[in-house]
């Protein structure tokens, strides 16, 4: 997290959900200025809620049937005069047109619900732009991150906040009031400063998800040219076999577990290191580098990235046995056990091997699903801190043990068989351990109870070099007061 981000209130943003100034506006009615696909879900909205609504178009006759029964469809003009509420559903562009509605617009509230095509396309925001062509009117920023199917399916299916801005408290009281009613939780970002903020927020694609994916994408294309080079090239030079056909099945499944496995183990490789830092420091009140903050804030997306490599690979190695190549591998080793005569094959360490690798590899990928239906907000909400705590903590670690003992089933003794190393590369699953067993251990350590003990004390308020005041009776009987460090 930036410094910039740091420095703002955490209560900067507050929920008007449950004020208790905020009284029903059920009944009021409500001015809707564009007849669009949005101002249409609006209508409908405000009709279901108790709110009678008008409806103002430049050709209302036309427009009339697309809106309900119980909307009074109009002349702008018209509908401006019947209410002081009115909701401007037009693109930024038409704004103009409105200007001639300007002494009938005069002291009413604007509700400005425009997005940009682009983030910051314009130097001012919509909302202060439309402030500027009606100075008379009071213009309030919202429900413009609230799409038309969550207005016409009900708030139910969406997402139930609705940000606001304005300069004018009364006028967001309101606009807050209709929002609540409309089953929406009203949330108060502030004065119109905040309105470019608020039109950004539709047009940003997965933000939290950005740095998580470009992860994935690259663990995936190292380890794809890796598995590539071991599998592909190397019997292409060294025995002039082409294998080339290996590329969209096998070697995309030898891939895609290391990077679900090494993805898994970022996910608590953060906490490893902000606790080694909080034991160094010895204070729990020193800020973690911003990289460090950033990995902490997106665990969920690379657990989730995880479980959906982990899903994938579980796909691809049920389609193994359908490929054609795999059945011609089959036929040929059945005819060369034919022509040598070998009616025994059967090799008792091998079948214990795959038993207990795939047996492991499906309780991990159970575990797995727990960690990322948890992760929804829904079944989040539902549990309480020590049961999400217990299930993305406790099982999540336990899901990467159990994901270690597939991967050491997976390689059993080929670590030491020198055949192994093409091109004297290791093999893959041999490098992604590298992670995992240190997050292992450092878990380990840090359970020893003289390392968990302190690490608790630090979390707890406890700093090393802090000085704490202590009484101790004097030979006389009475008490003095001294001071000594805490850490000793």
């Amino acid at each position: 997290m930036s410094g910039g981000d740091m420095a703002k209130p955490l209560l900067g943003h507050r929920n008007m959900e449950g004020d208790p100034g905020i009284t029903p506006a059920a009944g009021r009615t409500i001015g809707v200025l564009g007849s669009g696909d949005f101002a249409r879900s609006l209508a409908i909205r405000l009709v279901c809620s108790g709110f009678k609504v008008v409806v103002g178009s430049r050709n209302p006759k036309r427009k009339a049937s697309l809106f309900p029964s119980a909307a009074e469809v109009t002349f702008q003009a018209e509908a401006v005069k019947k209410t002081d509420v009115i909701f401007v559903a037009v693109f930024r562009e038409h704004y103009s047109t409105l200007c001639d509605l300007a002494d009938v617009l005069a002291g009413k509230i604007l509700v400005d619900v425009s997005n940009n095509i682009e983030i910051n396309h314009h130097k001012e925001s919509n909302a202060e732009y439309l402030a500027s062509l009606f100075p008379a009117c009071t213009v309030v920023k919202g429900f413009n991150v609230v799409s038309a199917w969550t207005l016409q399916s009900g708030a139910r299916d969406g997402n139930k906040q609705v940000l606001i801005c304005s300069n004018n408290q009364e006028a967001k009281r309101t606009v807050a009031e209709i929002a609540q009613v409309m089953g929406f939780t009203p949330v108060d970002m502030g004065c119109m400063s905040s309105a470019c903020e608020i039109e950004n927020i539709p047009l940003r694609l997965l933000p939290a998800w950005k740095i998580p994916i470009f992860l994935a994408l690259g663990l995936f294309l190292c380890f794809f040219t890796y598995n590539l080079v071991r599998q592909v090239i190397h019997p292409y030079i060294r025995e002039q076999k082409n294998k080339f056909y290996k590329i969209p099945v096998e070697v995309v499944n030898t891939t895609l577990p290391c990077v679900a496995y090494v993805m898994l183990s970022l996910v608590y490789l953060p906490g490893v290191l902000a606790a080694c830092s909080q034991l160094y420091y010895g204070t729990k009140y020193r800020r973690f580098p911003d990289w460090l903050d950033q990995w902490l804030q997106h665990r969920k997306q690379i657990g989730l990235l995880s479980f959906f490599c982990a899903a994938l690979h579980a796909v691809y190695s049920l389609c193994l046995p359908m490929r054609r190549s795999h059945r011609y591998q089959l036929i040929e080793t059945a005819v060369k056990q034919a022509v040598e005569k070998k009616m025994n094959i059967w090799v008792e360490e091998e079948v214990w091997r795959m038993e207990i690798y795939i047996s492991v590899g499906i309780i991990a990928l159970g575990l797995l699903s727990l960690l990322a239906i948890t992760s929804l907000p829904s079944i989040a909400n539902s549990l309480n801190w020590r049961e999400f705590s217990f299930i993305q903590s406790t099982l999540g670690f336990i899901a990467l043990v159990i994901s270690t003992l597939h991967t050491l089933t997976y390689g059993w003794s080929r670590a030491f068989d020198e055949n192994q190393y093409k091109f004297y590369l290791p093999p893959t699953y041999t490098l992604t351990l590298l992670v995992p067993c240190t997050v292992i251990l450092a878990k380990v350590i840090f359970n020893l109870p003289c390392i968990q003990q302190r690490l608790l004390r630090i979390r707890r308020g406890w700093e090393k070099g802090r000085y704490v005041k202590f009484v101790l009776p004097s030979a006389t009987g009475e008490y003095s007061s001294g001071e000594t460090s805490s850490n000793v």
